[in-house]
């Protein structure tokens, strides 16, 4: 079992390096691509119109292209925060309904005439100078144990 959780990730490492490269091999292909295109915009604007307004048009299309990044950069950020946000009330909506969910199933316990009568049955078997010494034990482990699941979990902040 641990042999095939390793070759898992093995080839899953594999996929991710062989993706990674050919997405950097990309990059750099589109970054070179686009170096000829302006130089080869650079020269046709130099032979008709002059230095100046070639460096004028260079500077217009990379000022452009920038912008376009710009405003792409920051529709994704305001997409991921209202994710999050989103996600965060969905999981505080859901931590109320369990809560919801534990306090009524809690009350319904202590309401069943069977549980109330198995309680009275235990009490009579054990004893009552025995029962209190335990319903604390009992008592500290559960609190322990409802401290330990209202903890807040770490969290990634991309």
């Amino acid at each position: 079992m641990f042999q095939r959780f390793v070759d898992d990730m093995r080839v899953s490492a594999g996929v991710a390096i062989r993706l990674t490269t050919l997405a950097v091999a990309a990059g750099v292909s589109l970054f070179i691509t686009t170096c000829f295109l302006a130089a080869a915009a650079f020269v046709f604007v130099l032979q008709r119109e002059g230095a100046v307004a070639a460096c004028l048009a260079s500077a217009a299309v990379f000022l452009v292209v920038t912008l376009i990044a710009a405003i792409s950069y920051i529709v994704k950020q305001k997409q991921n925060r209202r994710r999050l946000e989103e996600a965060a009330r969905e999981a505080a909506e859901a931590a109320k309904q369990a809560k919801a969910q534990a306090k009524a199933s809690a009350t319904s316990l202590l309401s069943d005439p069977a549980t109330l009568a198995i309680g009275l049955q235990l009490v009579r078997t054990v004893g009552v100078r025995r029962m209190i010494p335990l319903l604390a034990i009992g008592g500290v482990v559960l609190g322990l144990l409802a401290a330990r699941k209202a903890m807040p979990t770490e969290t990634k902040e991309d």
